[in-house]
């Protein structure tokens, strides 16, 4: 029986990977539906091409004008807008799998709503778990969810770890997440300041959306992944640790109580820890060139030190920080970052003082043990009226 599927935040990067995933394996998968929030015509060539029971936009705006288009093509999807509809495509009682590929802390709540449900939960959205915590992994274990992570480190790492999670605590030393070190890896720290948009976006491996390039060329992306791989694995801080890896073959690896160590490696391309993720225990075709170990060139590795790095990636200490710190502020720290990144690709703020913004707004808002969704959202709208507060405080 094929495996009917909805994709939260299709026509992103993650999304059209996804498809592109499905699409080679018609025998296997059904779309369901699919959200997204501001491309209509992409979202009307994926309904074209797929033929979804569901596509939801965003806004009621961008929702009518994908009806229009719809029937204008005589497609039969049903075109649904705003939260409440992205939340019933994720627990739709017909979905098998639910891809969760929404960007940051909007992509909470159809998480939360999918885990409930007990769906396979397709984890991309680093944010759940960075924002939800205890929360979201209590939904999973109480909804029977089965939740398999996305990013490329967190897949290798999953990869790596023996199959029964109830030997993990006695089998394994330490998780090591690898870290490309992003476009400025080499750059001198006193010109971190005049970095614009566009050179912060060019990611030197990978092919992302610009917040999420933005993290990798701060190191927030691997703060983030250090926080997330704390929940799902249920590693101690002490046992998380970040190496720099320029060419991104190795996504990270797992050393056990032995000193073995046991690394996943293929191309950077995300089709594959998809494939993983949709077919998990099986392994399927995923469209990525494979790894030619006869031409493949040297694999290299460097230290995160404070020492030589402070300028240069001066956040990535937040992630043992902000887990040693009262339950919460996580979500602060995710929240302070989002609004940082947004102001940064504004023009609104350096570079530089993103970090900056961050630490402002750890300082500004305590957080006090949240433990519903609703109290999760109201700490994460506190956290991003006292970071907007600070890029109004702040001079370019």
């Amino acid at each position: 029986m094929k495996q009917r599927l909805t994709v939260l935040g299709s026509t992103g990067s993650i999304g059209t990977s996804t498809l592109d995933v499905v699409a080679r394996h018609p025998e296997r998968f059904e779309v369901f539906a699919l959200s997204a929030a501001t491309q209509v015509d992409l979202m009307l060539s994926q309904c074209a091409q797929f033929r979804p029971r569901y596509a939801v936009m965003a806004s009621a705006a961008h929702g009518r004008l994908l009806d229009e288009k719809i029937k204008q093509n005589g497609l039969a999807t049903v075109v649904l807008h705003g939260n409440d509809a992205i939340e019933k495509i994720a627990s739709d009682a017909d979905v098998d799998m639910v891809m969760a590929a929404i960007v940051g802390a909007a992509g909470l709540a159809p998480c939360l709503a999918a885990a409930r449900a007990g769906k396979r939960l397709l984890l991309a959205n680093k944010e759940a778990l960075v924002v939800g915590g205890e929360v979201f992994m209590r939904a999973v274990s109480e909804g029977g969810a089965t939740l398999l992570p996305i990013d490329s480190e967190h897949s290798a790492i999953f990869q790596s770890l023996p199959e029964d999670p109830a030997t993990w605590a006695q089998r394994v030393d330490k998780i090591i997440l690898t870290a490309s070190g992003g476009p400025f890896r080499t750059r001198d720290p006193q010109t971190l300041r005049d970095i614009t948009p566009e050179q912060a976006c060019a990611h030197p491996n990978w092919v992302m959306g610009r917040k999420i390039s933005v993290d990798s060329a701060t190191m927030m992306n691997k703060v983030l992944e250090v926080i997330e791989a704390r929940y799902l694995f249920g590693m101690a801080p002490a046992q998380l640790d970040v190496v720099i890896h320029p060419q991104s073959i190795i996504h990270s690896m797992v050393q056990y109580r032995d000193t073995s160590v046991v690394a996943q490696l293929g191309t950077p391309d995300m089709r594959v820890p998809i494939a993983y993720g949709l077919s998990w225990p099986e392994r399927i075709e995923s469209g990525a060139a494979a790894l030619d170990f006869h031409v493949l060139s040297a694999m290299t590795f460097e230290a995160i030190d404070d020492h030589d790095h402070p300028q240069r990636f001066p956040g990535l200490r937040l992630a043992w920080e902000a887990l040693a710190a009262p339950a919460g502020t996580t979500a602060v720290l995710n929240a302070a970052n989002e609004v940082g990144v947004a102001a940064f690709l504004e023009r609104r703020i350096r570079f530089d003082q993103i970090h900056a913004l961050n630490l402002a707004t750890l300082a500004a808002v305590v957080p006090s043990h949240p433990d519903s969704l609703e109290a999760l959202l109201a700490l994460d709208a506190q956290a991003r009226a006292a970071a907007q507060h600070c890029v109004a405080q702040m001079t370019i």
